[in-house]
């Protein structure tokens, strides 16, 4: 199984190194929305002082180290399979002895995130200068102890991701749906403002949902602004809905695969 990784990296990764600019174009896309929040709320903060007792450092560090969490836990997982699935591509990658979606998809992904983060990276560096934040209150044991949390934050995406894209073997409108799943993420995960910023009833709402562990959740944990039985119950809820998305995603892929059908692939 090693074997088959490695090969599938070397495969996917040269084959991102063809798609540079379109590489580029991603990062500027990606990259528009969060520096505009942070410019809007940084400014709030300046003017007032703070905003229920952020200061505007609180939001530039915040919205700085949301920059890499969500880079890490976000997948194209949509893009890169969906079309397979209408224009019956699928077809050659269902008689390998691999799951299509948790191997070649999933090792594509890592590749074009890794691609990213070097190019962020510089990227990140330049917006600190400009901002200058101070991270005071990030200590490595609070990176350290964030870890898990992107990664079970990754992991719950790309399963809840693949359950939305395996929907392309019953309806073609399944881009819609995951612009859908988009917008809950921009709500419950903290993107477009920090949770305890929202109405008490969203943020009741997300502490029982997934999306606080893509970027609210590890975004606390490394600034240090959590209790012990907070980033325990952060991680019992995301160990919860990993396992659940892992059920439904092996549901919806088996029926799925026998509900598809290509003519002419």
């Amino acid at each position: 199984m090693f074997n088959i990784f490695k090969r599938l990296w070397q495969v996917n990764w040269a084959e991102q190194w063809q798609y540079r600019a379109n590489l580029a174009m991603y990062i500027l896309y990606w990259l528009v929305s969060p520096i505009i929040y942070l410019s809007v709320w940084t400014s709030i903060a300046t003017a007032n002082g703070d905003v229920n007792g952020l200061t505007a450092n609180d939001f530039i560090t915040y919205y700085m180290i949301l920059l890499i969490v969500d880079q890490l836990t976000s997948n194209i997982i949509i893009h890169i399979f969906g079309y397979k699935v209408q224009d019956g591509s699928l077809s050659g990658e269902l008689i390998k002895p691999i799951h299509p979606m948790l191997t070649n998809t999933l090792v594509n992904d890592i590749a074009f995130k890794t691609l990213n983060m070097m190019l962020l990276i510089p990227i990140w560096i330049g917006l600190t200068l400009l901002f200058k934040p101070q991270f005071d209150s990030v200590s490595w044991g609070g990176i350290a102890l964030a870890i898990p949390a992107i990664v079970l934050g990754y992991s719950i995406n790309f399963l809840l991701s693949g359950i939305i894209t395996s929907l392309a073997f019953w309806t073609t409108r399944v881009y819609s749906i995951h612009e859908f799943y988009y917008a809950l993420i921009m709500l419950f995960a903290g993107q477009f403002v920090p949770l305890q910023l929202m109405p008490a009833v969203i943020q009741n709402i997300a502490r029982v949902l997934p999306f606080q562990l893509f970027m609210y959740l590890p975004i606390q944990i490394i600034q240090g602004n959590l209790s012990a039985s907070e980033i325990t119950q952060g991680y019992i809820t995301g160990i919860l809905w990993f396992i659940a998305a892992l059920i439904g995603f092996r549901i919806v892929w088996r029926r799925g695969v026998k509900q598809y059908s290509a003519v002419g692939a």
